[in-house]
């Protein structure tokens, strides 16, 4: 068996992270970072009001698919979030039958509180890189989500 490439060795490398990123260990402990501070949000209910502002008004079904939980798991956290003000659910326009989930003008201030906990926590880590490290990684970090997300139209010939 030939040595590993660089490229190889590279991609280990980064999918290592990569999983080790997505365990839920992992994201519980940056979501009650996050959160901390914020008004009726925690690493649990974090998910949600987070997929609901980046879907816009969804379905519980619609957000739990957007979010990979449970349709029951995000009605449960929906309930407690709009228990807290932040998130209500309105009726339907193509469906009678079911609601909509949507954020209520304190859901999107608390969006904005968390967005911005984010940024600065990302921002307090990568000070201590070297001047464009920072920047060359965003730039690849952003193609490497695009290429997972749309896997048939980020490459090109």
């Amino acid at each position: 068996m030939s040595e590993p490439t660089r490229d190889s060795t590279s991609a280990a490398r980064v999918a290592a992270a990569i999983g080790a990123l997505t365990l839920r260990a992992t994201r519980a402990g940056l979501y009650d970072r996050l959160t901390s501070g914020v008004e009726g949000v925690d690493a649990t209910t974090y998910p949600v009001l987070s997929g609901l502002d980046r879907i816009g008004p969804a379905t519980a079904t619609r957000l739990a698919e957007a979010i990979g939980m449970d349709r029951t798991v995000t009605t449960r956290y929906a309930t407690r979030l709009q228990e807290a003000g932040l998130i209500a659910r309105r009726p339907d326009p193509s469906d009678a039958r079911a609601t909509r989930l949507a954020l209520t003008a304190d859901g999107e201030r608390a969006v904005l509180a968390l967005r911005d906990a984010m940024q600065s926590f990302l921002a307090e880590e990568m000070a201590t890189w070297p001047p464009g490290e920072a920047a060359t990684f965003a730039l690849h970090l952003e193609r490497l989500t695009e290429a997972l997300a749309y896997p048939d139209t980020s490459r090109t010939s």
